[in-house]
């Protein structure tokens, strides 16, 4: 989970905030492709955020080894507002306790994608969630 969040890391992406209503609202708890991490997203204020509300041993373990004291209960995704039906916002990367800048898409009710690239277009990297239900 947590080297899928770090290859998402160093974005270079602008957020840009617009009406909400642009994009799929994308309220539920969703899980990273490897089952490790359950995150919740909901709205925070007019955006929408998403905390870790599970997390399993190695990703906490990880998560700490990178600085992130305590995996469960951290806000990896903030302040995400829609332009164009695509979510800019801030992803908190735990195994390198660092703050970027990325973009969500909902590709369909049960699948969120977030990408994000290193420098420019190189070194882009896309991580999809999946909603539990």
């Amino acid at each position: 989970m947590l080297n899928l969040l770090s290859a998402i890391a160093a974005l270079t992406l602008t957020p840009a905030p617009a009406a909400v209503q642009a994009a799929p609202d994308w309220s539920g708890v969703w899980q990273n492709g490897s089952k490790s991490v359950h995150i919740r997203a909901q709205r925070c204020g007019e955006a929408m955020c998403g905390t870790v509300v599970w997390a399993n041993a190695k990703a906490k373990a990880d998560a700490a080894a990178g600085g992130t004291e305590s995996l469960v209960g951290t806000r990896i995704f903030q302040d995400f507002y829609a332009e164009d039906g695509i979510w800019y916002g801030e992803v908190y990367v735990p195994d390198l306790a660092r703050s970027f800048e990325g973009t969500i898409e909902l590709a369909d009710r049960d699948t969120l994608i977030g990408t994000g690239c290193l420098f420019g277009s190189f070194g882009c990297r896309e991580q999809r969630w999946t909603r539990v239900k």
